[in-house]
């Protein structure tokens, strides 16, 4: 990444304080930078402060004499490898998604002939408003791509996404948008990973041991490999992949919710291990034991079978991956799974050891040519190999 150059646009949000970290960390693997300051981002940082870690003049005004002499917001637009916006503002967004151009940061948007990362930063609220997904979903189909946001721990009593990604994560997503592009490079790929939660009450629920490790390295895979990745997972503790969009569900009808949204992809891996059934009703508070000792009776009912739905769906991704998660007669039942549920694909797994809670995995992929025994590895390196059969089948497809 060495002698490439960012141009940085720096949002109004408390997350602008990040962006003088992230120019250091820019400056540390060998990248320029030339920065835009909104005039909302210099209530938070100051130019000073960036003019003095970038070494160059920051730039304010749209109607600068000096600059506009040499059409300086086209010149800024183009002379950078990426355009980077950290912290991208709904404000900043709007513009964007809607052509406006009124300040030098939208204009240099709208010039730009170079690509767009764009690191957005909000209110929980602001980012799940109805508008901003729309301005979102815009930008990403017109090629933006995105790093972030990230779940806000607690703000305000408000929990959910709409955090800046960290300095290192846009760093990360940058040195992508600007290394040579992967098999997979555009490809949209749509991953689930991890168990569901099926509440019984409003303290316990079914659920399974499923760890999420196997989704998430398939994930991260697919996005390294330069495909526009979303992950759809239900309620574990890992970290997203560099690189990957996702989107937390804790239930299978949100799950099925989360994937519908996400269409349409190329490819479809279906890794969670949803649960098959859930109570038919949910109690209003916590069940109690009674004096009597009698034991309540739960019925379940089905959940609906997120592959087999997927794979019939209208907006079916090209290629269609699913799981089989058996303890016994492994391969015979992911055969019989790929017919039943209209798959391309099996990856079919013995769990009855420490699989679904343990880093390694040994898998038989099922396809419409056989079945090829893969060696025992890393849930990672399960990963990266799944990755590489995927680009293998899709190499050259329309």
């Amino acid at each position: 990444m060495r002698g490439k150059s960012i141009l940085l646009i720096i949002g109004g949000g408390i997350a602008a304080y990040k962006s003088l970290e992230l120019i250091r960390l820019l400056a540390q693997r060998g990248m320029t930078c030339r920065a835009i300051l909104t005039r909302a981002g210099a209530e938070f940082v100051t130019p000073l402060s960036v003019a003095s870690l970038t070494g160059e003049t920051v730039h304010q005004d749209l109607f600068s004499l000096t600059d506009e002499a040499a059409m300086g917001h086209i010149a800024l637009s183009r002379s950078a490898d990426l355009v980077v916006v950290a912290p991208a503002t709904a404000d900043l967004m709007a513009k964007m998604a809607n052509g406006l151009a009124n300040d030098l940061a939208s204009t240099a948007l709208l010039a730009t002939d170079k690509a767009v990362l764009m690191a957005p930063a909000m209110n929980v609220r602001m980012w799940q408003s109805p508008s901003v997904q729309r301005n979102a979903e815009t930008l990403k189909r017109d090629g933006v791509r995105f790093a972030g946001p990230n779940d806000v721990e607690r703000s305000g009593g408000e929990c959910g996404p709409g955090r800046m990604a960290q300095p290192a994560e846009i760093a990360a997503a940058i040195e992508r948008a600007l290394a040579v592009k992967g098999p997979l490079a555009g490809r949209k790929a749509l991953v689930t990973a991890g168990p569901t939660y099926e509440p019984v009450d409003p303290v316990r629920f079914l659920a399974n041991q499923s760890s999420g490790r196997q989704g998430y390295a398939i994930a991260g895979a697919l996005a390294a490999a330069g495909a526009d990745t979303t992950l759809v997972s239900g309620p574990v503790s890992l970290a997203p992949p560099p690189g990957v969009a996702l989107a937390r569900v804790t239930t299978a009808r949100e799950m099925l919710a989360a994937c519908e949204a996400a269409l349409p992809a190329d490819v479809l891996v279906m890794a969670a291990a949803v649960a098959d059934w859930r109570p038919d009703s949910i109690a209003g508070s916590k069940i109690k034991k009674t004096t009597d000792r009698v034991v309540p009776l739960i019925r379940l009912v089905e959940n609906p079978d997120i592959l087999a739905t997927l794979a019939a769906h209208a907006q079916r991704p090209r290629l269609v991956i699913g799981f089989a998660a058996e303890t016994d007669n492994v391969v015979q039942n992911a055969i019989a799974k790929r017919a039943r549920k209209g798959a391309d694909w099996i990856l079919a797994n013995d769990v009855s050891g420490d699989v679904m809670g343990g880093e390694r995995n040994r898998v038989h992929l099922v396809n419409e040519t056989g079945v090829e025994d893969w060696p025992d590895m890393t849930k990672q390196e399960v990963g990266a190999r799944l990755a590489a059969r995927i680009a293998e089948k899709l190499k050259g497809a329309a």
